[in-house]
């Protein structure tokens, strides 16, 4: 009980927990089905819980979010269903708000470096997020810092479909 008390676990992470502790398997698996019948542990709550907390803490991509549910140990039916009810249609807004988050930061134009592009493209990949929706972003992004910068607001980035940027995934 110690250990859901800290932060809901899937089944399977919970069960590896315990074999971390030495807890017998049989053992284990009684626990697991005794906490399931009491509602204690759902697999398919946990994952809504979890895109529902990520997405509400910072801007992720569907990717991401599928690769951090399938390391906790959601399994892949409950994790799909989540991100297909929680994933927002509208991955390039959600990339444009990851985007605008990563320059606020990153200070004045003057001084970013020249490859911000690049940068910003590897940065929106590390969030998860399809190359369309990276294209998205960085088709209305000026090609370098010395270009006017300031100017450049994320909400005038058309969206539309781009041909030969990859899957969305």
């Amino acid at each position: 009980m110690d250990l859901l008390s800290r932060r809901p676990h899937f089944r399977r992470e919970l069960g590896e927990k315990l074999a971390q502790r030495d807890y017998e398997p049989a053992e284990i698996e009684e626990t697991l089905e005794r906490l399931e019948a009491r509602r204690l542990l759902d697999d398919a709550r946990t994952a809504r819980d979890f895109v529902s907390s990520r997405l509400a803490r910072e801007p992720l991509g569907r990717r991401r979010l599928h690769d951090e549910l399938k390391r906790r140990g959601a399994p892949p039916e409950l994790a799909r269903e989540a991100l297909d009810e929680l994933f927002p249609e509208d991955e390039p807004a959600l990339a444009r708000q990851a985007a605008e988050r990563w320059l606020r930061r990153r200070g004045p134009s003057a001084t970013r470096p020249s490859n911000e592009r690049a940068a910003l493209f590897r940065h929106l990949q590390r969030r998860g997020f399809s190359q369309h929706a990276i294209f998205s972003v960085l088709q209305g992004m000026p090609a370098t810092a010395s270009e006017d910068c300031d100017d450049f607001a994320i909400d005038d980035i058309p969206i539309g479909d781009f041909p030969n940027s990859g899957t969305s995934s």
